[in-house]
């Protein structure tokens, strides 16, 4: 049911895994979520590496977004709220309206055409005495996912300054222009040449401050299935899918990548003290074709991991002839191990031998890492949407057929 009620809630923060900074209200990636995954990638089980970032996916698909709606008094910011809900402005549960300011404080309203979305509609801007920095430092704009400005009749000054503000705390922002049945109505202009010009004066008051333009919609509230309500509808129904995963993409990368790396400093180490036969059980530490085979049996990138991956991940293509790549086989490729023993000898020490080795697989570790994330959550903002992108590295795997329909 739609209900209006509260007032905004501050978030909470949780630091872990050397200060990576979760908000204990978002579900989509709690702690618990986080130190599975870091356990999962420790032990080089990719598996269930897949399985907890579905997890977190489904979980970041009911994350609640905040949406707040803002401009100067009089602009129908409350008849644009039960446009976009689809009610009259008779209906029970519908924000108030009038030609008087009827919004004093923030109201929160929700719709069943966007779930898990509450609508702020904010008091606007000439409801109190309150000057332009006041108004931003007492609505908390830092708050919200997402701002829509709504303007109507001109764009005024304080719509530029929200604007500008938007742009700066680096908030998502839209401009809405409310009013343009009217507009039709008393202009001489025909539409088209109307429409070219509100848009434009918009365009020009936010470039002489250095606002880059954000979308920009022009509707009637009385006619939400016309004009640019359908356009806005669509934009703000894709916004909504990517406000939920922003920035999930980047963090768990860099959760399970530190992880990936500590992994790596602490087999050096072993290394180092010459202790890879009681350390890791490796026989030969001198044969480096026993040592690349542990180190990615450690990572998972070994040939029965990468295989159970590609099941897990409805790639059922069987690798038929382990493809190697990195430093060590591709320069030495069809070698036999003697040989290659023989000719890093002369370049390079044991440990140092070792070490590019073991590099070859955490570099592996984490180019699957990044394909997993890909190939399951939705591509972040600013990054080109390569479609679906199979995955786990068919450069290096090349009988694993993972473009194949």
């Amino acid at each position: 049911m739609e209900e209006a009620a509260g007032s905004p809630e501050d978030k909470e923060f949780t630091c872990f895994s050397d200060a990576i900074a979760i908000n204990k209200d978002r579900g989509d990636l709690s702690v618990k979520a986080v130190k599975k995954i870091e356990t999962s990638v420790e032990a080089g089980n990719w598996v269930d590496v897949i399985s907890v970032v579905k997890e977190i996916k489904q979980e970041a698909s009911r994350k609640t977004v905040k949406i707040a709606v803002t401009g100067d008094s009089g602009n129908g910011m409350s008849s644009f709220i039960n446009a976009l809900r689809e009610i009259g402005h008779e209906e029970e549960d519908s924000a108030p309206t009038g030609v008087v300011m009827t919004t004093q404080k923030p109201a929160l309203y929700s719709s069943s055409k966007f779930p898990n979305v509450n609508l702020w509609d904010l008091p606007g801007t000439g409801v109190t005495s309150l000057s332009m920095e006041n108004y931003l430092e007492e609505m908390d704009f830092s708050k919200y996912d997402l701002i829509i400005i709504i303007a109507s009749e001109q764009f005024s000054s304080n719509h530029v300054k929200l604007a500008k503000a938007m742009q700066s705390m680096r908030r998502r922002f839209y401009v809405v222009w409310t009013k343009l049945d009217r507009d039709l109505d008393t202009s001489a202009l025909p539409e088209p040449q109307l429409r070219v010009n509100i848009q434009k004066n918009i365009q020009e008051n936010l470039q002489k401050e250095g606002v880059e333009e954000p979308p920009i919609f022009l509707v009637s509230n009385f006619s939400p299935d016309s004009l640019d309500f359908t356009k806005l509808r669509k934009t703000l129904t894709e916004d909504l899918h990517s406000i939920r995963y922003d920035g999930l993409f980047a963090t768990l990368f860099q959760v399970c990548k530190e992880i990936i790396s500590k992994k790596m400093e602490f087999i050096k180490g072993i290394i180092k003290e010459n202790n890879l036969k009681d350390g890791l059980g490796i026989s030969d530490p001198n044969n480096l074709e026993e040592c690349q085979k542990v180190f990615q049996e450690k990572f998972g990138v070994d040939e029965k991991s990468l295989h159970q991956v590609a099941l897990t991940m409805s790639q059922p293509q069987v690798i038929q002839d382990h493809q190697q790549d990195g430093w060590t086989l591709s320069v030495m490729n069809h070698l036999p191990v003697r040989a290659v023993n023989f000719v890093l000898c002369c370049f390079d020490s044991t440990h140092r031998q070792q070490e590019r080795v073991l590099d070859e697989a955490a570099e592996k570790a984490k180019k699957i890492l990044n394909k997993i994330l890909k190939d399951i959550l939705p591509p972040q903002e600013g990054q080109a949407n390569q479609g679906s992108l199979p995955s786990f590295l068919p450069d290096m795997y090349p009988q694993l057929n993972l473009n194949a329909e």
